[in-house]
């Protein structure tokens, strides 16, 4: 796989907009409800993609088209040439819009202009891909990184300075989104902590984390780290794991994204500090309704849920939709992950956390 090392530039221009469902009609729209929606999803190393991701996405897209609308799926389990050979399947079968989470953003670039030619809109889906694509959907990537940033000096507290030791355990090189979550956490951390160490993690998978923080206590001593930046839940994982091997009892603070349920019973424990909570049914929701408005030619809807605009390595001004972020701690369960209907009290709070959930007000 290549490295993206070219960051995705964003300019707000405005939210908000029509009722994407279907109201104010369209004078363009061409297609009915018989549509197919491909969707390639890129990894299952991070088990967001099939627990949530496809589940809403295909959801929506049966609500929209009354029952009649179908989304072929597949995942590329990290596997760029895999996906590139998907995507070509799709492109064969003549799906009418694809959703397109890329492994690889640059070498998906050529499956892309494919599409185009065949007259199939691709709609970029949680990650940027290069190419001609006709819209972006995702979170704000750079402030996922600020929030992660602040959160770590939060938790450091007013003595935290220059002399301080951190490590930063990045995503994947192929992801230009870790390239966004390390420039946001990094302008944020700049000139305030010092960063001991710094890895790119492949593919995303926590066992590299693992590995990578067991390099970091080694060179940098298990009592001289005083926090950690781990881009995901999945790392913050291999972090931890690392951290305990090393006979680390009183772990530093540490950060997270996805709200996974494993992050989120070790935040109620205190193992890991927060998380970054991405409202994915909001996004996933919305991708299926860019995805059916493009599909059937309705154009005012689909200006409607893409009044943000980005830029990409190949491709300037395109149109988007950036999803807000909130920072989970043991403070805010309750009002995030728990009220949005991510996860019951009950899945959270096992017998084992039956005292920690009771001491962060999850339960009585």
């Amino acid at each position: 796989m290549s490295a993206v090392t070219t960051t995705l530039s964003v300019t707000l221009v405005g939210c908000g907009g029509l009722d994407a469902a279907g109201s104010g009609g369209d004078a363009s729209a061409t297609k009915g409800d018989d549509i197919t929606v491909g969707l390639l999803l890129p990894e299952k190393a991070n088990p967001q993609y099939e627990q949530f991701h496809y589940p809403v996405i295909k959801a929506k897209v049966a609500s929209l088209t009354r029952g009649r609308g179908r989304v072929e799926y597949a995942n590329a389990d990290a596997d760029a040439g895999e996906q590139a050979r998907q995507l070509q399947q799709m492109i064969n079968a003549e799906v009418d819009v694809i959703l397109l989470d890329p492994v690889d953003a640059h070498a998906i670039a050529d499956g892309v202009r494919k599409a185009e030619d065949a007259g199939i809109p691709v709609i970029a889906y949680d990650r940027p891909a290069e190419g001609p694509i006709d819209a972006y959907i995702t979170f704000d990537n750079e402030l996922v990184g600020e929030v992660q940033g602040r959160s770590l000096l939060q938790a450091l507290g007013e003595d935290a300075g220059i002399s301080d030791k951190i490590v930063m355990m990045n995503g994947s090189p192929t992801d230009p989104n870790a390239q966004q979550f390390k420039a946001g956490a990094l302008r944020t951390l700049d000139g305030k902590v010092t960063i001991a160490k710094s890895f790119d993690t492949e593919d995303w998978k926590p066992q590299n984390a693992e590995k990578n923080m067991t390099e970091a206590i080694n060179k940098i001593g298990k009592n001289d780290i005083k926090a950690v930046y781990a881009a995901n839940d999945g790392l913050a994982g291999g972090v931890i794991e690392a951290l305990k091997a090393a006979g680390v009892t009183d772990l530093p603070p540490i950060t997270g994204q996805d709200a996974e349920l494993p992050a989120v019973r070790r935040i109620v424990t205190g193992e890991q500090y927060m998380s970054v909570y991405k409202p994915y049914p909001q996004e996933a929701e919305r991708a299926a309704e860019m995805a059916v408005a493009k599909a059937q030619g309705k154009d005012i809807q689909f200006d409607a849920l893409t009044r943000d605009r980005v830029d990409s390595p190949t491709h300037k001004g395109i149109a988007a939709h950036l999803v807000p972020v909130v920072a989970v701690t043991k403070d805010n369960i309750k009002d995030t992950v728990v009220s949005d209907g991510m996860y019951e009290v009950s899945d959270i709070c096992t017998p084992s956390l039956a005292a920690d959930c009771t001491a962060t007000g999850l339960r009585k």
